[in-house]
């Protein structure tokens, strides 16, 4: 018998991790005990981190640190996958260190990946952060 397998959404998360809605909270915790049984598998996608990242920051005002100790909590769960984990992990590092946007941390290092090492973009500052990256606005190009 397979094992079944879900996508887990960013609401599932949210109440986990703030606990703001107890009854919901206790009900993830459930799920996770099924996860770790291995009874089921649960996915994610990059989409979801981000929208976490930026839940907690906006609504939840948590500082860059808390928001990525939460994040690299999500990425170690065991029977959890995550798409781009470790693209993720490594643009979350930059969040911190550097104090770039997640999503612009995210992007510049999906960028290098790829071996683009020029952003067009207003926001340049961070994207410059971003070693092997450099940014451009639109009039500097041509």
């Amino acid at each position: 018998m397979s094992k079944a397998e879900y996508f887990v959404g960013t609401n599932i998360f949210l109440r986990f991790l703030t606990a703001d809605v107890p009854d919901q909270a206790q009900a993830v915790d459930l799920l996770l005990v099924k996860v770790e049984e291995g009874k089921v598998t649960l996915r994610t996608s990059v989409l979801t981190i981000a929208e976490i990242v930026w839940t907690l920051e906006s609504y939840y005002e948590l500082q860059h640190n808390e928001v990525c100790d939460r994040i690299i909590g999500i990425l170690n769960t065991p029977g959890l996958e995550v798409e781009n984990s470790e693209l993720i992990a490594q643009a979350m590092a930059l969040y911190v260190d550097e104090n770039i946007d997640f999503i612009d941390a995210y992007n510049g290092l999906w960028m290098r990946k790829r071996g683009l090492s020029g952003a067009i973009t207003f926001d340049t500052k961070h994207f410059r952060r971003i070693p092997g990256i450099s940014a451009f606005t639109p009039g500097e190009v041509g």
